[in-house]
């Protein structure tokens, strides 16, 4: 599993409301302009759509779980052979931490790792700065 983190000065709920609502996708991560069908406001568990990559390529994802009971919220999805895990938690002495996992098959996620992880890195870093504006 790849693991990609930030802090943020941001209360994990204004966090959560960036990572989990399509629509704001583009605010911190500006090759994302939304979804269809994959939930709203929020994603929905078990949803099957697509991401909108770069305004016009539907990429096709499925909502595969969420959880906003308890101190970490997150949701994840399957793209292709790639899950991804979104999650917003507390950090300690304020504000919160945010992050995205990545689950792959051993050679998948070796691309990953130096392909599109330093992306993720820079993506979870932007969310982290906007969510504290």
């Amino acid at each position: 599993m790849l693991t990609y983190e930030a802090e943020s000065d941001a209360p994990p709920a204004a966090a959560w409301r960036l990572m989990a609502e399509p629509a704001r996708w583009s605010q911190w991560a500006p090759h994302l302009r939304g979804a269809w069908r994959l939930g709203s406001p929020e994603v929905e568990p078990g949803a099957r759509g697509a991401a909108r990559l770069l305004g016009v390529v539907p990429v096709p994802a499925t909502v595969t779980g969420k959880s906003v009971a308890g101190p970490v919220r997150w949701w994840s999805w399957r793209v292709g052979p790639v899950e991804l895990m979104h999650r917003v938690g507390p950090r300690a002495g304020g504000g919160s931490i945010v992050g995205v996992d990545m689950r792959a098959p051993a050679p998948v996620e070796a691309a990953l790792r130096v392909s599109y992880g330093p992306v993720v890195q820079a993506l979870v870093r932007n969310l982290a700065r906007v969510a504290a504006r």
